[in-house]
């Protein structure tokens, strides 16, 4: 599972896509799990049809979000049973008292069990 990034429609399909700033504007890259027209297999069982962006219906970027002992935070990771979860609460006194693992200034985390984990979602925004 992808836990953030880049999403586009093309031709009513929904695809994972990586930006590609060319001279000529701004293209993505369709990544697909399956045979498809037009993509050209990079790995096996991976796909990839380049774009220009302009052709996509949508373009966004998303991110997985949730909440854990009631404030918020963003998935980065899932191993198992646990997700690794970055505090977007911005304040220090409940990171500590969460038991937060400080990574940066500003910046903290947590491997955290799933089943302790509220109103898990993805969230996106056009681009």
């Amino acid at each position: 599972m992808s836990w953030a990034g880049y999403r586009a429609r093309w031709r009513g399909g929904d695809y994972g896509a990586s930006p590609d700033l060319r001279p000529d504007g701004l293209w993505l890259r369709l990544r697909s799990g399956t045979p498809a027209e037009g993509f050209e297999e990079v790995a096996p069982g991976r796909y990839v049809l380049p774009v220009p962006a302009a052709r996509c219906e949508d373009v966004r970027f998303a991110v997985t979000v949730c909440s854990w002992r009631g404030e918020p935070f963003l998935v980065l990771d899932g191993r198992g049973d646990e997700l690794l979860l970055e505090y977007t609460g911005a304040r220090a006194t409940v990171a500590r008292r969460l038991g937060l693992e400080r990574v940066e200034r500003g910046v903290y985390r947590r491997w955290v069990p799933r089943d302790e984990i509220a109103d898990l979602r993805e969230e996106s925004s056009p681009l």
